[in-house]
């Protein structure tokens, strides 16, 4: 099924906008304070996805200078001594079921653990959804703007000889250079390791169900299979980390100068109560 359109995701987001300006005006009952966050939400989250498929059909997304600039990862990355991903994917095609299942998980899982993390976390989380909703949407926005510093990803250079694990098995996920839903040049940040720290994160910060460790593993699985995959660069995944993590910290940051500014305002006010009467203490 192919990704929705920015026109069709735009169109959502004003339908979202004007129910929720029609619910708004009808009398208030149980129903409507359900819907009016949701359609809100939804407005957003559409918009932003529209934002997304805009910002790829810009003409600023050439492939100079790629090619180098991935070869200049991977050469960093043998100066810190890191495994090489060729030698993960030697290890995956090993084992047949191991390699279709890395590539099955990669075309598969990406975007529905997203969606299903972010309507558990709406429904049953409502307090903590908005600060990890403001991560995803600053690891991608941050994903979005590096992508025009353009990095290939390691299956296309050359010399290191990766296999096309979704031509030998199937499930591409992004035909021809130059097509699809995803820009194949803008390996760097990873948004796929970017999206399931959200999901693996926010989850363990919000429930203390023990379903928490298995949805932890989706992170170290994504940068497992985005390597051996050919897709991304170690490096890829940890600036997604450092973009959620700044993210998080400049949402919560901005969360407490909030929380702070009425009781700082509210101890200017005058008191109507005796000057000689003691204070209320604070808690």
């Amino acid at each position: 099924m192919p990704w929705p359109s920015w026109e069709q995701a735009a169109i959502a987001a004003l339908l979202s906008v004007i129910g929720w300006l029609a619910v708004g005006r009808l009398p208030r009952s149980r129903v409507g304070d359900a819907l009016l966050p949701a359609f809100r939400e939804f407005a957003l989250v559409a918009g932003l996805y529209a934002v997304w498929r805009l910002a790829r059909m810009l003409p600023i997304t050439h492939e100079s200078g790629a090619i180098d600039r991935a070869r200049d990862i991977d050469r960093l990355q043998h100066a810190l001594h890191l495994p090489t991903e060729i030698s993960v994917q030697h290890l995956v095609i090993a084992h047949d079921w191991l390699a279709r299942f890395v590539n099955g998980y990669y075309a598969i899982v990406h975007v529905p653990a997203l969606i299903a993390f972010m309507v558990w976390a709406f429904v049953r989380h409502r307090d903590l959804y908005p600060h990890w909703r403001n991560g995803l949407v600053a690891v991608t926005a941050g994903c979005l703007v590096i992508r025009f510093i353009r990095v290939a990803p390691p299956r296309f250079v050359d010399e290191l000889g990766f296999v096309d694990l979704s031509t030998r098995y199937g499930l591409g996920v992004y035909g021809d250079v130059g097509t699809g839903v995803s820009d194949q040049f803008a390996a760097m940040p990873s948004i796929h390791v970017g999206w399931a720290a959200v999901v693996a994160l926010g989850t363990f910060a919000m429930t203390r169900s023990r379903v928490r460790w298995i949805v932890l593993m989706h992170l170290p699985v994504t940068v497992f299979v985005v390597a051996a995959t050919g897709h991304h660069w170690w490096l890829d995944g940890v600036v997604a980390l450092l973009l959620l993590v700044g993210g998080l910290r400049l949402d919560g940051w901005r969360r407490r100068a909030r929380a702070r500014a009425p009781r700082s305002q509210s101890s200017h006010l005058p008191s109507s109560s005796d000057s000689s009467a003691s204070p209320i203490p604070r808690t």
